[in-house]
């Protein structure tokens, strides 16, 4: 597996497979074809479904500013390799293309080359799955930020501190920040009024409420193209902050225990990453928001001191419980059904912690398991229920 730095990625909204991608395939293209005198782009199947919502244009244009840009929308067409292809050409001043590579985008802001796999790049890892990654604990006496620690040593918790410092910022500047959201769908953010009202209630009540406030804080401010980390994609970053900021604001929990926490959750998410899939595109929601809700699971429960197994537990009841969530972005936005998902999936994290907390840890699905499932039922979607907006709630709504 690769270091978990690839989960956690600082960048803009509204989705790392739609606007970082994209992006960081476009500086590359541009620093190997600087000499073009402009640059045409095709966009194929998810990546051109769902473009225009995801400010991909506006991505790519900018980046390659103040080069000429031609965007050609192919939705129909779907690259063998997967659903978010994209084609760069280089184009000289006589009309003739110079250069042409073709990219995919595969999810949490992460691209490869045509004819390149994932497995090319570096190996942090040595150990992929859950059994083998619990199996090493039980028998070191450590947890899993231990195991985090050993293979990406020391420099580890710097690049954590500024994953936490940017998460801390999204969830204040969400929670600032009123007004309707970009896009056209006249979408009012609720963070700053949910908040508010929190204060109004007591105990249990006021402790969800606030999750949620927190939560909606991040999705918004990614749904207005502002600045979040993946985790593990933009789609889905609210899950992890929205928690981690509610335990650090009620708990108390230093910052160091949160970088723990996010070391934890970040493994999780590689090894989905690495055994599946975090792509809307290719397996569907389930893969963003499942896969964040397991992330935040394991976080808590380390936080709350549950064992490896607990732990463990947590992360397989978070994503369990999203197994065939389908990615129906309503006018290729993310803004409905996204944005309430990351509230949701919030309070289910922290109820799949407590879950894990009262039992033993002892249970009959593993947590590899249920990503194979997540995989096999990710493949087995029709395409228009993975990030198309030509199924569910997207085809109810799509013309509001």
């Amino acid at each position: 597996m690769e270091s978990i730095r690839s989960i956690y990625k600082i960048g803009l909204g509204p989705s790392s497979s739609h606007t970082m991608g994209p992006k960081f395939a476009a500086e590359l293209f541009l620093i190997r074809n600087s000499q073009a005198g402009s640059f045409r782009v095709t966009l194929y199947g998810s990546l051109a479904a769902t473009g225009k919502g995801h400010l991909t244009d506006a991505a790519i244009v900018k980046t390659l500013y103040p080069y000429p840009v031609e965007i050609v929308w192919e939705p129909k067409v779907f690259l063998p390799d997967h659903p978010n292809g994209m084609k760069f050409e280089a184009i000289d001043e006589a009309g003739n293309v110079t250069g042409s590579q073709v990219f995919f985008s595969i999810g949490g802001g992460e691209i490869v080359e045509e004819g390149c796999t994932r497995k090319e790049n570096v190996r942090m890892y040595d150990l992929s799955t859950m059994q083998d990654i619990l199996a090493w604990c039980e028998q070191k006496g450590r947890t899993y930020w231990e195991y985090v620690l050993e293979k990406e040593g020391e420099g580890i918790w710097l690049y954590l501190a500024d994953v936490w410092d940017m998460m801390k910022a999204a969830v204040q500047r969400g929670l600032e920040n009123e007004g309707v959201l970009p896009g056209g769908l006249g979408l009012q953010r609720k963070a700053a009024a949910y908040h508010i009202k929190a204060a109004g209630y007591k105990a249990s009540l006021k402790s969800r409420a606030l999750v949620y406030a927190y939560a909606l804080a991040v999705s918004e401010e990614n749904a207005s193209g502002g600045e979040v980390v993946t985790a593990p994609t933009c789609g889905s970053s609210g899950v992890l902050p929205g928690v981690l900021y509610h335990l650090y604001k009620s708990y108390e929990f230093p910052d160091s225990k949160i970088h723990k926490a996010l070391a934890t959750a970040g493994l999780i998410a590689d090894i989905v990453k690495t055994n599946a899939s975090i792509s809307g595109a290719q397996v569907g929601c389930q893969g963003e928001i499942g896969v964040a809700c397991a992330m935040t699971a394991a976080a808590a429960n380390q936080l709350f001191g549950g064992s490896v197994a607990q732990i463990e537990y947590a992360a397989e009841m978070g994503l369990e419980h999203h197994l065939g969530l389908t990615c129906d972005p309503v006018c290729g936005l993310v803004q409905i059904p996204c944005i309430e998902r990351n509230a949701f999936a919030a309070v289910r994290a922290l109820d799949a912690n407590l879950y894990s907390t009262l039992s033993d840890g002892v249970h009959r699905i593993s947590f590899d398991k249920v990503v194979e499932t997540m995989r096999q039922t990710g493949h087995d979607l029709p395409s228009l229920y993975k990030e198309t907006s030509e199924g569910g709630l997207a085809r109810q709504l799509g013309r509001v």
